[in-house]
């Protein structure tokens, strides 16, 4: 059984066309990509997976179950989390405090038990800060963690947004464009880091236009053309697609 199947998913705005049909599945442990060109429908797709946006028709499937409609904080209750392609961090807190915050959906204890520190709480606090030591030391950012988010360079912004959806103990994660403006240091850094992601156990979907890292890392890509998918399969025979070629990718 495939963890994620997307079955005959639509949506349109009004008069417009976004998606139509579109049909694939993410099977567990795989990095697979989603491109295709600006305006395809590929981060209105991943906003219909995390119930930003409803879909006009079709399903969603995630682990055997329809989540097809469900709101955003259900979803990401069911193990999907998605970064965005804008630095999301909150800028004045530090690295620590951020990751800190990523662990909001692990919280056992109720609101009142956490006013008054009951032993769910210190439970939770004790479990929380220890997973958070392990995850500065799985991205490389123990040596920063009292930094000003806001103040890191980059890459290393980007690098903390996705250390803090790792937080969330994602089962399936959705990457929108992590190595945008990137140089080739910080975009080599970012892949290493996804890799270590999908061998931790996270699924891992990922939108990008670096076809470098896209052809280096996936497992397998699905390509998107105006709303329609004009082609799936390992980036071998994606490179070598005379669609895709002619739609995206150009003939260099």
């Amino acid at each position: 059984m495939a963890l994620l199947e997307i079955r005959k998913l639509s949506k349109y705005f009004g008069g417009l066309t976004v998606l139509k049909e579109i049909d694939f599945s993410v099977e567990q442990g795989e990095i697979v990509g989603l491109i295709g060109p600006n305006g395809a429908g590929k981060s209105t797709l991943f906003n219909i997976i995390v119930g930003v946006h409803p879909p006009t028709s079709g399903h969603i499937i995630f682990e055997g179950k329809d989540i097809t409609g469900f709101r955003p904080s259900q979803v990401a209750k069911r193990g999907i989390i998605k970064t965005y392609q804008a630095n999301v961090s909150f800028r004045d807190l530090t690295v620590i405090e951020n990751i800190l915050i990523g662990h909001h959906l692990q919280v056992r204890a109720s609101g009142l038990g956490v006013f008054f520190n009951s032993l769910k709480a210190r439970e939770d606090k004790k479990r929380i800060e220890a997973d958070t030591s392990g995850i500065l030391e799985f991205f490389d950012l123990a040596q920063k963690e009292k930094e000003l988010a806001g103040e890191l360079p980059h890459g290393y912004q980007r690098l903390l947004g996705i250390a803090t959806a790792a937080a969330a103990k994602p089962k399936l994660l959705l990457l929108d464009e992590p190595v945008t403006g990137m140089n080739a240091v910080e975009a080599s850094l970012m892949v290493d880091a996804i890799r270590k992601l999908r061998d931790s156990g996270i699924t891992i979907v990922i939108v990008e236009h670096d076809m470098n890292v896209v052809m280096n890392l996936c497992d397998r890509i699905v390509v998107l053309h105006f709303g329609n998918k004009i082609a799936e399969g390992p980036p071998g025979a994606i490179r070598q697609n005379k669609d895709v070629i002619e739609t995206y990718l150009g003939a260099g």
